[in-house]
């Protein structure tokens, strides 16, 4: 099965609010074998959403859309389609009383507004797609060529229950149970290029066997996507784990993870086996080395603290860096990050100590120091320490995350060999 996804937002538009229904949607509807064949954003306007419907029903014959379904004068998707149906809007008086259940089980005072009574127009001949998160409900419209429209909820929390409760059962049984998918494995790398991802892949580069490969660099890294489609589920796990094996042995130890892995709960993982505890001396990332590990549920079987030692004399008084490596070397310097690491090492006590020291930008490059210029250093359980320095590309906050990512792979490689 082929659809058209159509979300409806002006927000969506002027870009006030990211499309995460439309990701979310794209994903949950491979995993049952129906595949988007194109995504389409139109604003609150009844002509501009009859027109998308209408279009991607000659195309496909089926179309799932997002938002337009509240109680306010903007939202006209119901309307609107009913219209392109040739359907009258009827007041459906169970649909209202749900609407008032859900009322008073907030808690609320009286009844509903008057607003909440837009919510009960359903268009002649539509089945009701219930709403267990609000008080818009679900709408799935077919005219007499078999051709289809299911509405949903634009907001997220609704429209994700409503689409795993209520449209991916539908359309598992219109599907023929998914006798076929649409499935991808991602393999995660760091701390490489993608041209030099490229180049070490060879001929997997243009794929695996049958698998296409899509190459997807962010600040985490270079994420490996395969995927597998028309495929019955056994057959389709089966290439992916296949294809991901051949790609793990060509990348090696760039690799660190797959699908949704956070570097942070793999470094966590390696260091609770190995019984080692971290601590950190953070300069230019401020804070967000320390809180991504803190992130993780049961970091605090590993990571013991940190130091935000934004000025020299709390890099001095602190984590104990001689104020001659600063005034010889500035702050931005590898025995400055050095000293950071055995300093917040010493101070609290753990196994491996981090050091972080840079320039975030827009300002601050000296002569040889552009922006974007981090030195990290990793100090280990037997005085062992591992210094790099490296230029990160983008504004200040990816500079930064980029630092906490560089420095999470410095303890991912270091351990082993400690």
């Amino acid at each position: 099965m082929r659809i058209e996804l159509i979300t409806i937002g002006d927000e969506l538009l002027l870009g006030f609010t990211l499309d995460t229904n439309a990701a979310h949607l794209a994903r949950e509807l491979a995993a049952v074998g129906v595949e988007i064949t194109r995504r389409t954003t139109v604003g609150d306007v009844g002509p501009a959403i009859a027109a998308a419907v209408g279009e991607a029903l000659e195309r496909a014959g089926a179309v799932v859309t997002t938002g337009g379904l509240g109680p306010t004068s903007d939202d006209l998707t119901r309307p609107a389609i009913a219209a392109l149906f040739a359907r009258e809007l009827r007041f459906d008086a169970n649909v209202y009383e749900r609407i008032e259940e859900r009322w008073r089980a907030r808690g609320l005072p009286g009844h509903p507004p008057a607003a909440n009574r837009h919510q009960a127009l359903v268009p002649d001949g539509a089945v009701v797609l219930p709403n267990a998160e609000g008080t818009a409900p679900g709408l799935w419209l077919e005219d007499e060529r078999g051709r289809w429209v299911a509405m949903l909820p634009g907001v997220p929390r609704e429209m994700r229950a409503m689409a795993r409760d209520v449209l991916l059962p539908r359309l598992r049984v219109l599907s023929g149970a998914a006798a076929t998918v649409v499935r991808s494995r991602t393999l995660r790398t760091t701390g490489i290029a993608e041209s030099a991802l490229v180049e070490r892949l060879g001929q997997l580069a243009a794929g695996v066997g049958d698998l296409p490969l899509a190459f997807l660099p962010g600040a985490d890294g270079v994420d490996l996507r395969l995927t597998a489609r028309a495929l019955p589920p056994e057959r389709a796990d089966e290439a992916l784990e296949g294809g991901v094996e051949q790609l793990r042995a060509r990348v090696g130890r760039y690799a660190y993870g797959e699908d949704g892995a956070d570097l942070a709960a793999v470094v966590l993982d390696a260091c609770r086996r190995r019984r080692v505890r971290i601590a950190v001396g953070e300069s230019c990332t401020g804070g967000m080395l320390g809180a991504r590990i803190t992130a993780i549920p049961g970091s605090s079987a590993v990571f013991l603290g940190g130091v935000i030692a934004y000025d020299n004399a709390i890099k001095e008084a602190l984590l104990e860096v001689p104020r001659d490596e600063l005034e010889a070397a500035g702050a931005v310097s590898e025995p400055v990050a050095a000293a950071m690491a055995r300093g917040s090492r010493a101070r609290t006590g753990a196994e491996i100590g981090v050091g972080i020291t840079g320039i975030a930008g827009p300002d601050g490059e000296t002569p040889g120091k552009p922006v974007g210029t981090v030195w990290t250093a990793v100090a280990g359980p037997a005085g062992q320490i591992v210094t790099r320095r490296a230029t990160f590309v983008g504004d200040r906050q990816e500079v930064r995350y980029r630092a906490t990512q560089h420095a999470l792979d410095m303890i991912r490689r270091a351990l082993p060999e400690w």
